[in-house]
This record gives C-alpha cells, structure tokens and sequence, in this order.
C-alpha cells in the first residue's frame, strides 16, 4: 500500500464512449465529475479492486482526492441512468449525476496535476462486470486531457510489478516503464513507475 506521499497507481466537458463486448453487446458509459455522494461507492469499488495492502483506506482515498491539483472522474452507466432520467438520450452532452440517478458506476480515477507540467494517475479502478467494456480506457483518456487542459507535459503512475492486466493495458496507452519502486506498497510488492508524453 501507499503511503500519504506516494500515490500508487494509480472540468473538461463530459465524454460518453460505447463499447461492445462479445458477449453482452453495447454499453454506452459516460464520464463525468466526482460527486460527493459518491465517495462510499468508488471506496468499495477500490476494496473491491485490489488486495489489502493495495486498496486504499477511507482516509488515503479521501486525501488523494483532496490534494491540491487532483480530479476525480466517474464512469456511469449511461443505459441504467436513461431509464431513470428520459432527457439522457436526447442531449448528448447530458451527465447524470450518479446521486439523483440510477446509473451504476462503473470505474473511476483520481490523478493530478503538480503545477509544475506533470501529472499523475493515482488510481485508476473499474468495477469487474465492467471490465472489457472500454471504461478504462475512456476513463484514461478523460484524465489525460484533463492534464493537458492544467498544460501537463507528461504524467506517470505506479502499479505492482505483478498486475499484469495493468501493465498490458498501459503499454497498450502508450506507457512505458521507466523505473521500479522497490517494496512500495505495504505487503511488500514492487512498483513499477511508466510515463508517457502528452505534448
């Protein structure tokens, strides 16, 4: 696990991606801004999503969220949250709030820009029946243009040396690996550090 200080994985116009599976045809999603009503749900997600000594207390995910510079983003389930608010599939730029609606949330991130032209991803978490489905990926891309929105050159995260899905997934973003953080989380589990360019 991270400490306060090292993170570990880790207002642009709302985006909405369609993504099909194999086997359950498309699920549309939408991006959008934390809310904090939504706290409880994306800290068991997180529970749900990695390993004790990986997954963050209430209290890490709350100070990672809070940090000066940080964002957090929300992947709904737009199709869920269409049955409970009609004026959903009418205004393509239309958001649901995940508090007032009944769109299920899928996966969210947290990263940050440093003020100094870096960002980083602290944490990137989707729910397993959302897996496959593209939410990371549009949950990704959302935070990267955030970065360069606040004009961040590059941004860089950490994940466990053994998280193999992670780090195919990241190479697949254009990520590459730069370094390693010997014994970086509290179960004793290397990290590996990747970085990519955004300008």
């Amino acid at each position: 696990m991270s400490s306060e200080s090292s993170p570990r994985k880790a207002a642009a116009s709302p985006s909405r991606a369609r993504r099909t599976s194999r086997y359950n045809g498309g699920v549309p999603f939408t991006v959008r801004d934390f809310q904090t009503a939504d706290f409880d749900t994306l800290w068991r997600i997180d529970q749900d999503c990695f390993p004790p000594g990986i997954s963050y207390s209430r209290t890490e995910l709350k100070v990672y969220m809070r940090r000066r510079g940080s964002f957090t983003l929300v992947a709904a389930d737009a199709a869920r949250a269409a049955t409970a608010d009609p004026d959903l599939g009418t205004n393509k730029n239309y958001s649901p709030p995940l508090a007032s609606t009944d769109g299920a949330a899928a996966g969210f991130i947290v990263a940050e820009a440093d003020g100094r032209s870096h960002g980083h991803i602290i944490t990137i978490d989707v729910v397993a029946a959302a897996r496959r489905f593209g939410v990371g990926s549009l949950l990704l891309r959302a935070a990267e243009n955030r970065l360069r929105i606040a004009e961040c050159r590059s941004v860089e995260l950490e994940t466990a040396v053994d998280n193999v899905s992670a780090l195919s997934f990241y190479k697949r973003h254009g990520y590459s690996v730069f370094k390693t953080f010997p014994r970086y989380y509290s179960n004793g589990v290397d990290a590996l550090v990747l970085n990519k360019e955004l300008i």
